[in-house]
């Protein structure tokens, strides 16, 4: 939990609303190699698009399964 109380506001937000459940050490890589302390409006832009990718990537998965 105190990795989470630690994450920067607007990531904390973004996890809170994620649709997966990322680990606050992968949510924060991705923050920062997205520059978020500079542009967090494209830091969260970048986690929706990675996110995005792995539903889709999922989806394909659990298809093949039924």
């Amino acid at each position: 939990m105190q990795a989470y109380d630690a994450l920067p506001p607007s990531l904390r937000q973004w996890l809170a609303d994620a649709c997966l459940p990322w680990s606050p050490a992968s949510a924060l890589r991705l923050w920062t190699k997205a520059g978020g302390s500079r542009d967090p409006a494209a830091a969260v832009a970048r986690l929706d698009a990675a996110e995005q990718a792995m539903l889709k990537r999922d989806a394909r998965v659990w298809a093949f399964r039924n």
